[in-house]
Parts: C-alpha cells; structure tokens; sequence
C-alpha cells in the first residue's frame, strides 16, 4: 500500500532527473541530447498526474513536486539551450534568454492557484514552451556561422515566450482524456501534423543531415491556432 502512494511521485522525481541531466548536457553543448532528456521528462510528466488517478493515491505532495520539477525539466532546462545556442554569436546578451525561467517558475504558480485551468490553459503551457524552445535551440546549433539579425530575432523571440506563458490568452490543452477524435478535433489534427513533420525530420536528417525545428514547428501552429481563436471570440 506504501509503495503505491509513493509510484506517482517516483515518476516525477524521474522527471526532475531528466531535467537536470538535459542541463548537464546543454552545459556541454550537447543539445541533441538535451532535447532528448526533455522529451523523456515531458513523458514521465505525462504519467505522474496519469498513474496517481489510475491509483487514487493524488495528493497535495505530489502536486507541489511536480511544480518543481516542471520548472526544472521545462524551465531552466530549455532557457540553458537558449543561452547556450545564441552564446556564440551574442556573447553575454545570450543571457537575456535566461528570463525564460524566471517566467515558467512564474507560469506554474500562478497555475497552482489559478482554478480556470482545469481542462484548459491560460497562457502557454510550460511543457509546450520547452519543447519549442529545445527544438529551436537545436536548429540554431545546426546551422553553419547564421546572421547577427538570426541571433537577435531569436533572443527577442524568447521575450515574446516569456509574455506568451504569463498570458491571459486561452490555450487548448493538448492532453486527450480518450482517443476520441470527434470531440478532440484540434488535438487530433496537431497530431497528425506532429507525424508529417516527424517523417519530414527523419527523411531530412537521415539523406541531407539538415535539421529540421519539428517541435518548434509543431508549437508554433499550435500557438497560431489559439491566438486566431482568442481573436475570433473577441470579434
């Protein structure tokens, strides 16, 4: 009976060890495998809140810890790419995208509190926000010498992250509580597209070794949706 209580919160644990280790490996311009170790906490952030319903053993512990490890994993993790991928052509400036982790920290406490973002998002979710700004920083290091222009768009991009995850826009939540496509639509059809740029990934990667940004493609969309939709509404 203990060892049940206590799965949910080994899970998020996992996930703040992910996050740590994607810091280690940014640190040392490893930022493949940076990316990598996001995507594997994004996973285990999945099943934390997952396995304590399937168990009925959520409590308020484990939900204070998986703040903390989200603003690990999907905080401070994806801003140390950012510095580390902008570093080389803006030296210090670079630092800038550091704020990034100041306002996920900022983003999960207010979502804590915040009791209209139970089966959607006000502002961007933090999870969304790392994997754009992992795949980013990845294209960015891919690139041979880019333009001071390429270098300043993207660190003034990161001040538009910062704003977009304390945001009172609405964000569709992209987790689905069945595989029901009719009543998931918008998440049905982000999936779909998270495939076709998947296979375009692997065929650019593996015949011209070009990386391509699939994840910061794929939040992009899905940024693009919601604000169409918060404007229409406010039509």
């Amino acid at each position: 009976m203990r060892i049940r209580q206590h799965i949910p919160n080994i899970i998020t644990c996992c996930n703040l060890l992910s996050g740590v280790v994607a810091i280690g490996f940014a640190t040392h311009h490893e930022l493949y495998m940076a990316y990598l170790f996001i995507i594997v906490g994004a996973v285990f952030d999945f099943f934390d809140g997952f396995s304590a319903r399937l168990l009925g053993v959520a409590n308020p512990i484990g939900k204070e810890l998986d703040s903390l490890a989200d603003v690990v994993t999907f905080g401070v993790a994806p801003s140390m790419m950012a510095y580390v991928s902008l570093s080389n052509g803006l030296g210090y400036w670079a630092m800038v995208a550091l704020l990034m982790s100041a306002f996920s920290a900022l983003r999960l406490a207010k979502f804590n509190l915040d009791e209209r973002q139970t089966s959607s998002f006000i502002g961007l979710a933090t999870p969304a926000n790392a994997i754009f700004w992992a795949s980013l920083s990845c294209f960015v290091e891919s690139c041979m010498h880019p333009a001071l222009w390429v270098y300043v768009a993207v660190l003034l991009l990161s001040l538009l992250s910062c704003y977009l995850l304390v945001s009172e826009i609405p964000f569709f939540s992209l987790k689905m509580k069945r595989l029901d496509f009719r009543e998931y639509k918008l998440q049905g059809l982000l999936m779909l597209t998270a495939v076709l740029l998947l296979v375009f990934w692997i065929v650019g990667y593996v015949l011209y070794r070009w990386w391509l940004p699939a994840g910061a493609l794929l939040i992009t969309i899905y940024v693009l949706i919601n604000l169409l939709a918060a404007l229409l509404k406010r039509a």
